[in-house]
């Protein structure tokens, strides 16, 4: 087997091993970076909503609290806000989604239905939990969601939902006295989820890894083709040149050229050992022949 043939066998392998591996670890480190880039936008959608919610129930609240007793007004519900605002983004980019899924809601668009009842059962069963982050398939691709809880922390929230005869008429007269009550202090009712696609960053991810492996690539064809064109001049070309020497001389050609080296590397050692071996024999023939 020829020598570059052997080189480039051991380089193909070492080649195919180190695309191998660094395309593993990129690969995973940019699937990471694509779901910490979503979980950072769900997490902005969260605090959107919560921020809707703080000015709607510390401003328009209690700007219109007083018309209440004629008429039920959804704006001054924190969770209306919060859906309605988020509900304009959802309208152009229908992928997106908010909701605050409630168990017994006054409001029937919020209820609760399917994955999100498990959701609101695991705040329910675990008081510590404070997060939870999933991945679910929809029609449109994978989506990654955040829930936090929803709970009862501020007792005013019981004026509405203690007890229908507690509650404003106006409101009952809207939603109906079937749902919305029964809850009580620091009960989880529901749960805020925010849904964000994950197929636009996943795919962003994988361009990224064909562009890295395709590059890596790319520099290991370079580097090879180089390599052998190095190794063809500075090894192979001469060991050629003194090899096809060795043969004439041992087939008694001793009047065949010297072997010109003036290389201080291990080719120059072993033209000299052979000029040196050359030598020995030469005078060796011409002993044996007087």
């Amino acid at each position: 087997m020829k020598l570059l043939l052997k080189f480039n066998l051991i380089y193909i392998l070492v080649m195919a091993l180190g695309v191998a591996v660094s395309g593993y670890i990129s690969r995973n480190f940019l699937q990471q970076q694509a779901v910490s880039e979503v979980q950072n936008g769900a997490r902005l959608m969260m605090e959107q909503a919560l921020a809707v919610r703080a000015y709607t129930s510390t401003q328009i609240t209690p700007l219109l609290s007083p018309h209440m007793t004629e008429q039920f007004l959804p704006q001054t519900v924190p969770s209306y806000s919060a859906t309605e605002v988020l509900g304009k983004l959802q309208s152009k980019y229908p992928e997106f989604g908010y909701k605050e899924a409630t168990l017994n809601p006054t409001n029937p668009r919020d209820r609760a239905s399917g994955w999100e009842v498990d959701i609101v059962n695991a705040f329910r069963s675990n008081a510590e939990l404070k997060e939870y982050v999933g991945q679910r398939e929809t029609p449109t691709g994978p989506s990654l969601y955040v829930a936090r809880p929803l709970r009862i922390v501020d007792p005013t929230c019981l004026r509405c939902h203690s007890s229908v005869e507690a509650a404003p008429p106006s409101m009952v007269a809207k939603y109906g006295p079937a749902n919305g009550f029964g809850w009580q202090l620091n009960e989880v009712i529901g749960a805020q989820l925010v849904s964000v696609p994950m197929e636009l960053p996943l795919k962003r991810a994988d361009d990224s890894f064909r562009l890295f492996v395709g590059s890596l690539i790319g520099v290991f064809l370079v580097l090879g083709v180089v390599l052998n064109l190095m190794i063809w001049w500075v090894v192979v070309r001469p060991v050629t040149r003194l090899s096809a020497l060795a043969d004439r001389v041992s087939q008694g050609e001793l009047d065949a050229p010297e072997f010109a080296s003036k290389s201080r590397d291990e080719i120059g050692t072993l033209a000299e050992s052979f000029a040196r071996m050359r030598t020995s024999v030469v005078q060796a023939m011409k002993m044996l022949e007087n």
